[in-house]
């Protein structure tokens, strides 16, 4: 009963950040009283929506380093193969005593170079099949 009590009550709080003709506050216990910037509305919106849909949320800094493991499960690639990234120089690392640390602002980079190459290269490859009359835009339209 308290878990729908608070998904409804996270649903209600969206609600009332979604309402364009108000500007959300926060009062504090003594009655004080601050607006909420509408770019942390944003994101307080997304935070509950997502926990409303029985989500996890995971906040982190920009400027946060991460082991090589937690750079591993942000790519999703296992821990040697990014190891094998960093010691070809495709991603930049910084060492901590023995261990490596990589900077989130930097996989970032990687990840979205990475997925920019993928989106072209199948893009090709739908090209190329296309032209050689393996692939019909046509019938794959009528399938979706």
């Amino acid at each position: 009963m308290a878990k729908q009590q608070e998904v409804e009550s996270i649903k209600q709080l969206a609600r009332i950040l979604t309402h364009e003709s108000s500007q959300a506050k926060l009062v504090g216990a003594n009655g004080e009283e601050i607006y909420i910037p509408e770019s942390l509305c944003q994101v307080l919106c997304q935070v509950f929506s997502a926990m409303a849909s029985g989500k996890a949320i995971s906040i982190v800094s920009q400027e946060q380093e991460m082991t090589t493991q937690q750079a591993a499960d942000f790519l999703n690639v296992s821990r040697p193969y990014l190891i094998k990234l960093l010691e070809q120089g495709e991603i930049p690392y910084i060492k901590v005593g023995s261990h490596r640390r990589v900077r989130l602002e930097d996989l970032r980079k990687y990840k979205e170079q990475r997925d920019s190459k993928r989106r072209k290269g199948l893009k090709e490859l739908t090209q190329f099949l296309q032209d050689e009359g393996f692939y019909d835009e046509e019938s794959y339209e009528l399938d979706q």
